[in-house]
């Protein structure tokens, strides 16, 4: 499959890499019917997916099956009205028809807007009227469809609801009305036929510095996810892929369809309603999981386990993004395991834009080299290039080209767009900087970067350096505004499961910063609280910690 889209598949180095890796792009690719459909005629037993949940229930779907199943869907949405260009809102966590309606919306050339089932009837209303929301599918969830329900009236553009497996007055039952509904679906021609340009995917981004936004990605998206599958998850064809994510987040899109399936892997699902360590390496050893991904925040609670006791022999590469990795983490996983996690980084605007990528050692702690394709710098704000050692922003340069996979701005919304990206360069919003190897280190958001008596601190700094004490289970720093220091670091901490809350021990936390990094950067303020504030993505909400913090 790979040898359609690309100029050369194997590589020697990670300059031949940088130099020779390019992506061929047909004319009106659409990966249902392109990728798909094609595995399923020529190789229908292939598996896609193997899914399991947290109450014993598993099954297997091959790529046959997942046409099949498409196909059907397409024609049942099709028959309430649903065409190319209407915003179909998703909201069905890990079940398994996930898949099956996104082919499905690929096939119709509708647009696909993958949702958490955390949102609120607010958070409803706020993305129904933002991205005129034509059509909702969901999880039985009494929740989620409360929230659904609730926001019906203040939501004019939603006609339809449409929940799995369950009868309700003002619903479609999915699963009867999928059934039955015919398994022939001709790919359409003409004006409904789909081209590059059309919108495929919507993604609200998490929320971490404010309102969502809509992130638009059109219809070769998933042709720049080659670069996160093969060459930096480093999936194997007929192998297995297990990345943890829910699917109402860009993660997903990573890890859990795209690359995956055109690098010839399938993909391990897990449905869980809560995250219990011991049972995931459960299922990655039951399953014989090839690869993996996940961030930072599952790695630190797998460490705490004895990873020994499981048989790990089949997992043979593990990959780490979403945040910093700490370097203790990395060496803790590594003395258990035996395999190195290579880290990578990008947005829900982008793929894969820095990794380290299997031709580099990896560096704890570093996000490792840029992607190709990817004019990278890191700029200070002039816009000029930083010398390496020198922290800034991290820039895309997209005058020349840009990146496959990366998005067309944000929907709706131009003012924004050029906020960000104008005069062919693209601002993260990321402060990193780069060793003299060529190796980024990242430093936090442009919004976390805490200014302390004329110092600059990076929040993951300090954090990795509390992150080497036992006692110290997660922490996210943040800064405090002081009227004398303008700004003072504050650590807040989840302790490990054998220690208490105390002065004492909040002062020993503050020693150990002292010794382990530059004691400017101390944490002058510890509060201790039983969990951080995340989004679904498993990202330290930091903007509500600071929020919080504005008692001190």
């Amino acid at each position: 499959m790979l040898e359609k889209y690309l100029k050369q598949t194997e590589f020697t180095s990670y300059q031949d890499f940088t130099d020779n890796f390019k992506i061929i792009i047909p004319e009106n690719f659409n990966f249902a019917y392109d990728v798909v459909d094609e595995i399923a005629l020529k190789t229908p037993d292939k598996i896609a997916m193997v899914w399991c949940d947290d109450k014993g229930k598993e099954a297997i779907f091959t790529f046959g099956q997942m046409k099949y199943y498409s196909d059907k869907t397409a024609n049942f949405f099709r028959s309430v009205g649903i065409k190319k260009g209407d915003p179909v809102m998703l909201i069905l966590k890990r079940y398994y028809e996930f898949w099956f309606c996104t082919l499905a919306l690929n096939k119709l050339g509708a647009i696909t807007i993958p949702a958490t089932h955390l949102l609120s009837t607010k958070d409803m209303v706020y993305r129904n009227n933002a991205a005129d929301i034509k059509m909702i599918v969901c999880v039985p969830d009494p929740a989620v469809i409360q929230h659904i329900e609730e926001s019906e009236s203040k939501s004019p553009t939603l006609k339809l609801k449409v929940v799995i497996g369950e009868t309700r007055n003002g619903w479609h039952n999915f699963t009867e009305e999928m059934e039955k509904s015919s398994e022939n679906f001709a790919r359409p021609v003409s004006k409904e036929a789909t081209v590059n340009s059309d919108i495929m995917l919507l993604y609200f981004t998490s929320g971490t510095t404010g309102m969502p936004k809509m992130v638009n990605h059109d219809f070769i998206y998933p042709l720049g996810h080659i670069l996160t599958a093969k060459y930096w998850q480093c999936n194997v064809d007929n192998g297995l892929h297990f990345t943890v994510a829910d699917t109402g987040w860009a993660k997903s899109a990573w890890g859990k369809i795209y690359g995956q399936w055109l690098s010839g892997s399938a993909v391990m699902t897990y449905d869980y309603d809560k995250f219990v360590p011991k049972n995931l390496m459960e299922v990655i050893e039951k399953h014989k999981v090839v690869t993996f991904c996940a961030p930072p925040t599952i790695y630190r609670f797998l460490i705490k386990e004895d990873l020994t006791k499981f048989d790990l022999s089949h997992l043979k590469y593990c990959v780490v993004a979403g945040e910093p990795l700490n370097p203790e983490v990395f060496k803790q996983f590594y003395d258990q395991t035996g395999i190195k996690l290579m880290e990578g980084y990008g947005q829900t605007e982008c793929t894969v834009a820095v990794a380290t990528y299997p031709w580099l050692d990896p560096k704890p702690g570093s996000m490792g080299k840029p992607t190709p394709g990817y004019d990278i710098e890191i700029v200070d704000e002039d816009g000029k290039k930083c010398e390496a050692g020198n922290e800034g922003e991290i820039v895309i340069h997209t005058s020349r080209s840009k990146p496959v996979g990366m998005f067309n701005g944000y929907y709706r919304d131009d003012k924004l767009t050029k906020s960000v990206w104008s005069d062919g360069v693209y601002r993260t919003g990321d402060m990193a900087w780069c060793d003299e190897d060529g190796y980024f280190w990242f430093v936090g958001r442009a919004d976390d970067v805490i200014k302390s008596s004329g110092y600059r601190i990076g929040p993951f700094e300090v954090e990795s350096a509390l992150m080497e004490h036992p006692a110290v289970l997660e922490c996210a720093i943040t800064a405090v505004p002081d009227p004398d220091r303008g700004q003072i670091v504050k650590a807040t901490i989840v302790p490990s499961k054998n220690y208490q809350p105390s002065d004492e021990l909040a002062k020993e936390l503050q020693e150990h910063v002292k010794r382990v990094t530059a004691p400017y950067k101390y944490p002058r303020i510890v509060e201790f609280v039983t969990e951080l504030p995340k989004t679904i993505s498993g990202k330290i909400r930091r903007v509500q910690i600071r929020e919080e913090d504005k008692k001190y």
